[in-house]
C-alpha cells in the first residue's frame, strides 16, 4: 500500500525588519503532509506590488513579469523534485523536497529509522541492556510494518500520523511469526507502542515533528496479576536436591532471589564486595539495580546467607569473581522449566517469578510493611510495589481475622 501525501507550493513575502523598508524578500513555501519549510528566491519586491491572495507580484512592468516568470520556474522545479522522490520510492518530506531542490544530500532528511538510530545513540548508555534489546525488537517490527504497509524500507517522519499509529497497532495484533513464536498479547503490543511513543516524543521535543501523532492515542494495558510461588511450593523447592549440578546451582540462584528480591541481571553481577555489614551488625546485600540504577539494600535472611557460603569456593564463581556460577538468562529459564516439571509446579516458571515470590510470599505475607518491601525491591515508585500487594489474599484474610479477634475482645 502506497502512502498518500498532501503537497503544496505557494509564494509568500518575508516582511523586512525595518518597517520603513517597502521591499520584501520572496519565499517559496513548501507544504508536505502538514509540515512546511521555506526557500528564499533571493528576489525582492515592493510590498505594494504584491498580491497576497494570488501569491504573485502584480503589475506589467518588466521586472514584475520577470519575477513572476521566475516564480513559476521555481514552482515547476520544486514539483519535479517532489514527483521524483515518489517515483524513486524514497521518503517524501518537506526536508527531502527542499534538499533535492537545493542539490543537497537527500539522505540528510530525517526518517523514522534515522530517528530510531539517534535514539539508540542517546539511550545506549542510559538504559539497561535488556531494555535496549526490547527497543531493537520494536525496531524490527517497525521495519516489517513499513515494508508491509508502504512497500518501502523507510519513511519520512512527516508520514507519522494518527493513522500510522493505529495501523501499526493493528499490524502487531495480527502479526503471525514465521518462526512459530507466540502471537503478541495485548500488553506485548502496548509495550511496543509505548517504546515507539517515546521515540516519537523525542522527535517532537527536537522540533522534527510539528504535531505529535500520539496526542490522541491511549495505551490500554490489561491488568495482570503477578505470578508467585506459594509458601508450600517454596518449601518444596527449598528441600529439593538435584544430583545434576547445573540444575542445583540454577535452583539455588532462584532461591537466593526468592529471599532477596534481586532480578537475574543483578545476581549475575554480584561479587563479595556487595556483602556489607548493616546498621544491625549483620550481613546486608548492597547493590545498584541495573534496570533503574537505584541503590538496593537488603538485610540477608539466613537462607540467603547459607547459599552464599555454599558457593564461596565454587571454581566457576571464583574464576568469574562472582558470588554464584551464573549462566545466561535464556539457559537459566530453560533449566527452571525443567526444575518446575520435575517438582510438579505448574506455573510460568521464569527467573522473575522469584522476585515476585520475595515480594509476596516472603515479605508482604509475613507482615513486612510495603514501604520496606518497595525499598528492598529498588522500586522508584511505591505504586509499582502495590501491584504485588493486591495478590496476597492470605495476608488479607489473616489481617481481617486479627481484626475480628480484637473487636471481639473489645465487645
Amino acid at each position: 500500500m502506497k502512502s498518500k501525501n498532501t503537497f503544496g507550493i505557494q509564494f509568500v513575502l518575508r516582511l523586512p525588519k525595518n518597517k520603513k523598508d517597502e521591499m520584501a524578500t520572496v519565499y517559496a513555501r513548501i507544504t508536505v503532509n502538514g509540515r512546511r519549510t521555506e526557500i528564499s528566491l533571493k528576489s525582492k519586491v515592493s510590498i505594494n506590488n504584491w498580491d497576497e491572495a494570488k501569491g504573485r507580484a502584480k503589475g506589467k512592468r518588466q521586472e514584475i513579469v520577470k519575477l513572476n516568470s521566475h516564480m513559476e520556474q521555481v514552482r515547476s522545479l520544486i514539483f519535479d523534485c517532489y514527483q521524483e522522490l515518489i517515483q524513486q520510492n524514497k521518503p517524501v518530506s518537506v526536508d527531502a523536497v527542499k534538499a533535492k531542490y537545493l542539490g543537497e544530500d537527500i539522505e540528510e532528511a530525517m526518517t523514522l529509522l534515522k530517528m530510531i538510530e539517534y535514539h539508540k545513540q542517546v539511550a545506549i548508555g542510559k538504559l539497561a541492556p535488556g531494555t535496549m534489546k526490547n527497543y531493537y525488537t520494536t525496531e524490527n517490527y517497525l521495519k516489517k510494518f513499513v515494508k508491509h504497509q508502504y512497500n518501502k524500507s523507510d519513511i519520512s517522519l512527516d508520514e507519522l500520523n494518527y493513522r500510522f499509529i493505529l495501523d501499526f497497532e493493528n499490524f502487531l495484533i495480527n502479526y503471525e511469526s514465521v518462526d512459530h513464536h507466540k502471537a503478541l498479547n495485548n500488553n506485548g503490543v502496548m509495550k511496543h507502542m509505548e517504546r515507539l511513543r517515546k521515540i516519537v516524543n523525542m522527535a517532537v521535543m527536537m522540533d522534527l515533528l510539528e504535531k505529535d501523532p500520539f496526542s490522541k492515542y491511549k495505551l490500554h494495558f490489561d491488568k495482570v496479576e503477578r505470578g508467585h510461588l506459594t509458601k508450600e511450593e517454596l518449601k518444596v523447592l527449598s528441600k529439593k536436591n538435584f544430583k545434576i549440578e547445573r540444575l542445583q546451582s540454577v535452583l539455588d540462584m532462584f532461591l537466593f532471589s526468592c529471599h532477596t528480591g534481586l532480578a537475574y541481571i543483578d545476581i549475575f553481577n554480584l561479587t563479595q564486595e556487595n556483602i556489607v555489614k548493616g546498621i544491625d551488625g549483620r550481613d546486608w546485600l548492597m547493590t545498584n539495580r541495573q534496570k533503574t540504577n537505584t541503590t538496593v539494600r537488603v538485610p540477608l535472611l539466613p537462607e540467603a546467607v547459607q547459599l552464599i557460603k555454599k558457593y564461596k569456593d565454587h571454581p566457576i564463581a571464583l574464576a568469574k569473581g562472582t558470588l554464584f556460577p551464573v549462566v545466561s538468562n535464556q539457559r537459566m529459564n530453560g533449566y527452571l522449566k525443567e526444575i518446575a516439571e520435575i517438582c510438579g509446579i505448574n506455573k510460568n516458571f521464569t527467573f522473575h517469578l522469584a522476585r515476585h515470590t520475595f515480594a509476596t510470599t516472603v515479605t508482604l505475607s509475613n507482615g513486612v510493611p510495603i514501604e520496606s518491601v518497595s525499598k528492598m525491591l529498588g522500586h522508584t515508585s511505591i505504586r509499582t510495589t502495590q501491584i504485588y500487594a493486591k495478590v496476597v489474599e492470605h495476608k488479607l484474610s489473616e489481617d481481617m481475622q486479627n481484626l475480628r479477634e480484637r473487636m471481639a475482645v473489645k465487645g
